[in-house]
Parts: structure tokens; sequence; C-alpha cells
């Protein structure tokens, strides 16, 4: 686990979610692959928000027309 990140394969996710969802509720993040990709991820409710406008922030960088969108 790396900074509050644990990675998990989908069989170990299903065959332990309630582990997981314990980890989440605890504040960390689930990363779950499936034949080694990244398919998903669980995080923190309180973590949501921040996660969508980060990503969002990242989208509208520099100089952006919104009248044109």
């Amino acid at each position: 686990m790396i900074e509050n990140i644990a990675i998990a394969t989908a069989t170990e996710m299903q065959n332990n979610f309630g582990r997981y969802l314990a980890m989440v509720q605890e504040g960390k993040e689930i990363i779950v692959t499936k034949n080694g990709k990244e398919v998903g991820r669980f995080i923190p409710r309180e973590k949501a928000v921040s996660y969508l406008t980060d990503s969002l922030a990242g989208i509208l960088k520099g100089d952006t027309d919104l009248k044109a969108l």
C-alpha cells in the first residue's frame, strides 16, 4: 500500500469486499485491476468531490473560451 492507496484484483475485491469497504471507510483509496489493468477505483465519499473538481480543473486549464464550447 502506498500513501493510503491499495491495489486489489477484481477477484480479491469480490472475495474480500467487506475488508476493502472497511479500508475505504478509513479513508484509503482502492485501485481495482483486472488482467493487470486498472478498471476502477473505490474512494472515500469525502474525496469524491475534490477528485471530480481536480479532474475538471485539468480540462479547463489555460485560455478557454467557454462561449465557444
